[in-house]
């Protein structure tokens, strides 16, 4: 029981709230940048980011873009199912029982799937309208945002008693 009880925690600890795509400010980030200075960056403007790192010319930012906010729209919605998970779990934490734990771990186990084939997706799309380098440069930029929005939701939950 307190196996499963870890695991459950740890998949809600990669959950992560929703990304703002709100803002018109533009944001340069340093291939060294820290994840810090990534994340201030972030919450000002997440398209900037990738704008300002990506450097498209206009035949690309033109295909480009429509791609971005799909992807994005597609995520929102994933990133919905994880949130109702992650609520699922802090109201029912008091009460947890053990049928409970494991639907709350399947459903994010699924929405964590769906997300890795939404980013191999997105990859294969942005293949088809970038240079590979800039088309792997997004995608480990997304991963990056991704990753620090997930710490950042893991980092307000308690484990599982």
């Amino acid at each position: 029981m307190k196996v499963f009880v870890a695991r459950v925690a740890c998949f809600l600890f990669v959950a992560m709230a929703g990304t703002s795509q709100a803002a018109t400010s533009t944001a340069v980030v340093a291939p060294t940048a820290s994840m810090d200075t990534l994340r201030q960056q972030i919450k000002a403007n997440p398209r900037g980011v990738v704008e300002s790192s990506l450097e498209l010319t206009p035949s690309e930012a033109q295909k480009f873009w429509p791609l971005y906010d799909r992807y994005h729209r597609n995520l929102d919605r994933i990133i919905a199912r994880q949130n109702s998970a992650i609520l699922d779990y802090i109201h029912g934490e008091p009460t947890m029982t053990n049928a409970n734990a494991k639907r709350i771990a399947n459903e994010m186990l699924k929405a964590d799937a769906d997300e890795l084939r939404l980013r191999e997706k997105q990859l294969r799309d942005a293949l088809g309208v970038l240079p590979a380098k800039k088309a792997v440069r997004y995608i480990q930029l997304e991963t990056r945002i991704r990753t620090l929005s997930r710490y950042d939701v893991a980092d307000q939950l308690s484990l599982v008693k």
